[in-house]
């Protein structure tokens, strides 16, 4: 007998996720390609609708699912956050309040899991429901080896409201990189449209006038080791994949610790030699769902904080946030 396809209602407690976290979770064997694949032919409909993966669902919307090579979809019995893991994400939270956490997020954690990303951070949320029955949120992604501020929404209307808040870039975002050499001018804008480029070495961008969906950032030098190395404050205007990376190796700095974006170039000599990614999401400022505005600051995390002292630079220093807003 041909399988078909079924209609299934979206649940109170997945009310704002994104419709490719809906199948993560339903359907974890399903590869994103397979799921664009589908979202791009029409099989997969919302409300009779086509739909993308980005798409937030609402409880009660209508998801139709065409045959796949799962089981019909039923939520996963939660895991236990083992202890470790659980004291290690609390320890990271930077803020909380009823309707948000902003942690500062540890290098070398994915934020979601993949084919070959088992221990991910969507995986360990319920070490972070505190007083909440509710489960905390995702409404933004940092890279695996980036660090720094993330936000989680403790609440599905939390959610939807930082979500618009990303989407309508009303946030303001800083981060900071060291990166090899010395960017010339001191300041500047890069404006690098990026398009994705598939391979089978993991998700990467390339620069691509004409290809590409615009991608633009704001630098400025904070300190530098003469021509050697720069501390670097950076403001993406846009968030495209691998943004920052990209940017920073297209004016020829890249990123410390970034063979993915400038291979042997992203390494340094003696003590740096086997550095990982220096990037860090210093600082996020979003509007709150409560009113008002939030804004959260996150140190250095080690392998970082170490870089800055082999160079002398004074990671403690006045945040340079001001400083980077460009010209009117």
């Amino acid at each position: 007998m041909t399988a078909k396809a079924v209609i299934v209602a979206v649940a109170g407690d997945e009310d704002a996720l994104r419709l490719d976290r809906w199948f993560k979770r339903h359907y974890p064997a399903l590869t994103h390609g397979h799921l664009e694949k589908l979202l791009r032919t029409g099989q997969i409909r919302l409300d009779g609708r086509r739909a993308k993966a980005a798409d937030r669902i609402a409880r009660g919307q209508q998801i139709r699912v065409p045959p796949l090579p799962a089981a019909p979809p039923s939520p996963s019995p939660a895991m236990p956050v083992p202890a470790a893991a659980a004291a290690m994400l609390q320890a990271a939270v930077l803020h909380r309040d009823a309707e948000i956490i902003a942690l500062n997020k540890p290098a070398g954690l994915a934020v979601q899991g993949g084919t070959r990303t088992v221990h991910h951070l969507d995986r360990l949320l319920d070490a972070l429901r505190f007083e909440k029955t509710e489960r905390p949120r995702l409404v933004h992604r940092l890279d695996k080896d980036t660090s720094g501020v993330l936000l989680l929404a403790r609440s599905s209307a939390a959610a939807a409201f930082l979500a618009r808040a990303f989407r309508d870039k009303a946030t303001r975002k800083v981060y900071w990189a060291l990166v090899v050499g010395r960017p010339k001018p001191a300041q500047g804008r890069i404006d690098l449209p990026l398009a994705k480029q598939p391979g089978e070495r993991g998700e990467r961008v390339r620069g691509d006038r004409e290809a590409g969906k615009p991608a633009v950032t704001y630098y400025r030098v904070i300190d530098s080791a003469g021509e050697r190395a720069s501390w670097l404050a950076l403001w993406p205007v846009t968030g495209r994949t691998h943004q920052l990376r990209a940017h920073c190796a297209a004016i020829g700095t890249p990123i410390l610790g970034d063979p993915k974006y400038g291979a042997a170039a992203a390494h340094l000599g003696g003590s740096l030699k086997a550095q990982r990614l220096n990037l860090h999401a210093r600082e996020l400022t979003i509007p709150h769902p409560a009113g008002g505005m939030l804004r959260v600051t996150a140190p250095l995390p080690p392998h970082m904080r170490e870089s800055w002292e082999f160079f002398g630079f004074a990671a403690d220093a006045p945040d340079p946030f001001a400083l980077l807003d460009p010209a009117p």
